[in-house]
């Protein structure tokens, strides 16, 4: 049979509704029942790897759910999720096949009851003084609790955790006393009163978690919820997103929104304003100021909604909208007036934090300089073909670091956990030049090729490539190829995160079903394909293992996909054609003289010690405050040790370029964010590893051209 291409696939897939029908079906459906058809309907027919939706599958969406509305186990009880699963367990494949939704309702109902008996105990039980010198302690890995058997054992693990977080609060509290016990005006107060303030901060936490299952926790905030666990069950990366959600996942994709400019934190459950954008209608207008908290927002005319409970990305979700709307915000100023401001939306690049950069390693012993670009996305303004690519700017960093005469380049991918197919293997030809990049596959069609078809190299000095267990997605297809082409040397944790799945996004439309555009009832982001490197394997699950291994706290974390049980697995298929990079140095030369430097580095050895030490001794936690007083020295000891290893005792000298120094000195606060970038880098000891490996490839590089070391000036 001839296989269809895979656009066709796409095409059938948008254009048709399937015969994925329940006899139990009601006309007409509601919106849950509408969104939760049009999912199941993309999940069977459009998955890479589909799971059968059956009674085996909904078990898994159950326990899903109920674990993400109940991580600490101690809202439901045992028999709440006994009782829940006997009637609704094997329901779900049911309601995505068009039975009535009661599912998730009656979960719901029973989690919003719970979590008002919890906030009636919490009130109780921090009314009281606790004892801290009862010997006692509290669980903190919670992936190995059951449910609590009795309303008694529910009470009592809440309990301990409103007297985990008060002992926590009293503890500083009295060494904040007895720190201050000599200083003029300082107020010295009783023990007894301070474990009374511990409990009111406690109390004062608490509430807002409270104040937020009321503003967040609504029905179609749990059924957004509810609707990531039935697509996560499928696979870690297919994921459901509400329309706002969506417009913000976009947003962050391309670098660029429309808002108001105003940097937001959390400050004592407030939103405050931080920062202003120079330029910025925030800034412009005149009127606000940084330390002014936002309590309310309203779409132009419309009704305000308060922020009270809202953390910083929800009430970003409210700020940004549509270019020249009015947002209004009720602002509470540092003395206390409060106002109403009016704002239109205009574009606002996040530049600094989105967007490539870079900055020069200069070395005057070694004679080197060496440039670093940091990426820390692969973004691209999909809606815009004005926008901005991520390989364009890498092109424009990698040309002035070449102006700049750099000996060597390094490509920090830490923590880029992907975007853009197009622009990774455009940025990989940067480097190799024509050739395969990436082989991506269907479930229908063999693997397609994408390649680059300029056999121009814009770099073709020493390259390295800093990795981490965040680095996702198409920062291991870069990786990957530069390794499989021998073009440079991989550096960093054991392997990367292992994301080797590739997503579209699918709307979710009331009248016309299944589209590639707006959608009123939700976005779908659904794994279709999978990577495979140009030598065969494929990036998921496995990652891509460093050629040069640095203990990394992380690395003893479980976070990587292959912890994940729902995780794609890992699988070849045949190597693509492709002619390896010719170097002067010699990987195993290379790989040699780090482990020599690694051997004596003591730092890398208390890294990866402490780590070890710090993940066995987080599982749990004494309630005593003489024995959690020396857990907590001990801990505080431990990561002291290891948070020192991160630095290096003699800094790098790193800087921006001599033409972007004063880049940004019109702006005070991208100015501070550049300085401290510098810094950071200038004390990493990973970096100053992946500088020590690029300049062993350029003494070899000299050696081979029997060169001498040009003098820095």
């Amino acid at each position: 049979m001839k296989r269809l291409p895979f656009i066709l696939l796409i095409v059938l897939l948008v254009g048709s509704f399937f015969a994925f029908k329940s006899s139990v079906a009601r006309t007409p459906p509601g919106k849950y029942e509408q969104i939760m058809g049009l999912v199941g309907q993309l999940l069977v027919q459009g998955h890479f790897s589909p799971q059968n939706i059956d009674d085996g599958f909904s078990k898994k969406v159950f326990d899903k759910f109920m674990d993400d509305l109940d991580f600490e186990k101690n809202v439901f009880l045992k028999s709440d999720y006994d009782s829940l699963a006997a009637l609704y367990a094997t329901r779900i494949d049911d309601e995505m096949k068009g039975a009535p939704v009661q599912s998730f309702l009656a979960i719901s109902t029973v989690f919003d009851r719970r979590i008002r008996e919890t906030d009636g105990w919490s009130k109780a039980i921090l009314a009281k003084p606790f004892n801290f010198e009862e010997k006692e302690s509290i669980a903190l890995d919670f992936d190995k609790l059951q449910y609590p058997g009795s309303a008694a054992e529910r009470r009592d693990r809440w309990r301990k955790k409103l007297k985990y977080l008060a002992l926590e609060k009293y503890v500083d509290l009295l060494d904040e006393k007895k720190a201050n016990k000599n200083q003029k005006g300082y107020v010295i107060k009783s023990d007894k009163e301070l474990e009374q303030q511990a409990r009111s901060r406690t109390d004062t936490v608490i509430g807002r978690l409270f104040e937020r299952y009321k503003a967040k926790y609504t029905a179609d905030d749990k059924f957004d919820m509810f609707m990531n666990a039935i697509a996560n069950t499928m696979d870690p990366h297919t994921s459901f997103m509400a329309p706002v959600d969506k417009r913000y996942f976009d947003e962050e994709m391309s670098g660029t929104f429309f808002g108001i400019g105003a940097a937001l934190q959390q400050v004592d459950g407030k939103i405050k304003i931080s920062s202003l954008n120079v330029g910025s209608p925030a800034e412009k207008s005149g009127q606000l100021q940084n330390g002014d908290i936002i309590t309310k927002v309203a779409q132009g005319d419309g009704p305000a909604e308060d922020l009270m409970g809202y953390n910083v990305q929800d009430a970003v979700k409210l700020i940004r909208g549509k270019e020249g709307t009015i947002v209004k915000l009720t602002i509470r100023k540092t003395d206390g007036t409060v106002k109403v401001v009016a704002l239109k939306r205009e574009k606002v690049e996040t530049d600094f934090d989105t967007y490539a950069r870079s900055a020069v390693i200069n070395d005057p012993v070694k004679h080197t300089k060496l440039g670093i670009i940091c990426l820390p996305e692969f973004y691209a303004a999909f809606d815009d073909p004005n926008g901005r690519r991520s390989y364009l700017d890498v092109a424009k960093e990698v040309q002035k670091l070449k102006d700049a005469q750099v000996n060597g380049i390094i490509i920090d991918l830490r923590y880029n956990g992907g975007g853009s197919l197009y622009d990774v293997v455009q940025m990989v030809g940067l480097f190799v030049g024509k050739g395969p990049v990436v082989q991506v596959k269907d479930r229908i069609n063999r693997a397609n090729v994408l390649d680059v078809k300029d056999s121009s190299v814009l770099y073709s000095g020493p390259l390295a490539v800093m990795v981490n267990e965040f680095s996702a997605s198409a920062s291991e297809i870069f990786a990957a190829a530069i390794q499989d082409y021998g073009r440079g040397v991989i550096i960093g944790s054991t392997s990367t995160f292992g994301k080797g799945t590739v997503q579209r996004n699918f709307g979710l439309d009331a009248k016309n079903g299944i589209t590639y555009g707006e959608s009123d009832l939700g976005t779908v982001k659904l794994t279709l394909q999978k990577f495979y490197r140009v030598s065969g394997g494929s990036t998921q699950l496995k990652g891509v293992e460093s050629d040069i291994v640095l203990p990394s706290y992380m690395d003893v974390l479980k976070l990587k996909e292959k912890d994940n049980k729902d995780a794609l697995p890992y699988d070849e298929i045949a190597k693509a054609s492709y002619s390896p990079w010719k170097n002067s140095w010699n990987l195993g030369e290379i790989k040699s003289l780090s482990d020599q430097r690694l051997k004596t580095d003591s730092a890398f050895k208390v890294i990866k010690a402490n780590s070890q030490w710090l993940v066995r001794e987080n599982n749990e936690s004494s309630l005593n405050i003489d024995t959690y007083r020396e857990e907590r020295k001990a801990v505080k000891a431990k990561s002291d040790q290891l948070n020192a290893a991160q630095k290096l005792k003699s800094k790098m000298d790193v800087t921006m370029l001599p033409s972007e120094a004063n880049k940004f000195a019109d702006d005070k606060n991208k100015a501070e964010r550049v300085k401290q970038w510098l810094k950071g880098m200038s004390e990493d000891i990973y970096l100053n590893q992946a500088a020590n490996v690029v300049d062993d490839m350029v003494d070899i590089d000299r050696l081979a051209k029997n060169a001498t070391p040009a003098v820095t000036q």
